[in-house]
């Protein structure tokens, strides 16, 4: 109701983060590292993304993921 969209990031999203951040205000939500974000809690976001990776990597560690979605929601911001 005030603006801010919750973005679940998920290595199986459809969509790259950077096609989902559009300069509004954004809640990040990031799972456990292994298991992810939970079905529940990204049922109750309004998108979900991954992070592109290339190179053969599946995934990040958490505070890896926090870093990168961090450093490209502020970028989107400017």
């Amino acid at each position: 109701d005030l603006g801010w969209r919750a973005v679940g990031l998920d290595g199986t999203a459809k969509q790259d983060l950077s096609e989902v951040l559009d300069g509004t205000p954004v809640v990040l939500v990031l799972g456990s590292e292994g298991e992810g974000v939970r079905r529940l809690v990204a049922e109750h976001c309004d998108e979900t993304a991954r992070i592109p990776m290339p190179g053969g990597f599946e995934s990040l560690n958490v505070a890896a993921a926090a870093a990168v979605a961090l450093y490209e929601a502020v970028r989107h911001r400017r």
